[in-house]
């Protein structure tokens, strides 16, 4: 049986603490705060990113550095067989791209998974890809499980501000301004790669009934589950802790038979839609 090697980054939410607990390994994801260089989770807390982005600092984050992601690699392989590396989903970044490129050198050591999952998500697909390896399933076999069932999640988040959104020209600043005026609240969606405008509301009250009425539907429609006994709920959020414990609450009367965790969204999300955001998901449940 070989030995596999979980690999991720930090935009699965998972610390390098909890890491070492599960026994998997997280790559930190740069962030360049006017021009400096952080890592998130080693040198940058969330609460430092959210004061500098609130003092209006030039804020971007990156893939992992090309070599970074080879040294690590040429390290597990010293210790596993194989490594199984889990990286942001293709439609949000190239560093999936990238890796799936590099890794074309590893005689299929190395095998890239394109699940096409960010954050809460995406940490699922790590414990996962965690318990297949333990089962003794292969990289190859573990990348094939994983991808084939990349559009059994969605998440939808709702934004609190449209500062950032029209700073990374996902809106136009007049659309901003429009939607400001208006208070409104978007609801955005993430299935497979893409990140879409899915709804308008007026107040965090109705985004909240409308995202959980989405993943209500989605449960039924696309997972195949209407009771959401085979699924798994999550919530995430940037720096709105007392909200998204009360919206945990609501969704907890309304699916009481589920043990609802709540993360952080990671920076690279935060980096494009500031505090304020409230966030909640569905995946089905992996039959392991």
């Amino acid at each position: 049986m070989s030995k596999v090697a979980i690999l991720t980054d930090s935009n699965s939410g998972i610390t390098q603490e909890e890491a070492k607990q599960l026994g998997v390994f997280v790559f930190p994801t740069p962030v360049y705060i006017n021009d400096e260089i952080f890592y998130e989770g080693v040198d940058l807390t969330t609460e430092t990113f959210f004061a500098k982005q609130a003092e209006g600092a030039d804020i971007k984050t990156s893939m992992p550095v090309v070599g970074d992601v080879i040294d690590k690699w040429d390290t597990l392989l010293e210790t596993y067989d194989e490594v199984v590396y889990i990286p942001l989903s293709s439609g949000l970044s190239s560093s999936c791209e990238t890796a799936a490129m590099l890794a074309e050198d590893y005689d299929g050591k190395v095998q890239v998974v394109n699940n096409q999952r960010i954050s809460v998500t995406m940490k699922l697909s790590v414990y996962d890809a965690k318990k297949l390896a333990d089962d003794g399933k292969s990289a190859v076999e573990i990348k094939e499980i994983l991808e084939k069932v990349k559009f059994d999640s969605t998440i939808y988040i709702m934004v609190d501000t449209l500062e950032y959104l029209k700073k990374g020209g996902r809106i136009t600043p007049a659309a901003a301004a429009i939607g400001s005026l208006l208070k409104i609240k978007p609801v955005l969606q993430i299935r497979g790669e893409k990140l879409d405008s899915f709804a308008k509301a007026r107040t965090v009250k109705q985004a909240k009934q409308i995202m959980m009425d989405a993943i209500a539907k989605d449960m039924d429609e696309v997972l195949g589950d209407p009771t959401g006994e085979n699924t798994i709920i999550a919530m995430a959020h940037t720096q709105n802790d007392e909200e998204i414990q009360k919206f945990k609450e609501e969704a907890l009367e309304r699916w009481p038979d589920h043990d609802i965790f709540v993360d952080p969204l990671s920076l690279v999300v935060s980096c494009h839609i500031g505090p304020g955001a409230l966030a909640v998901t569905c995946t089905k449940k992996l039959d392991i």
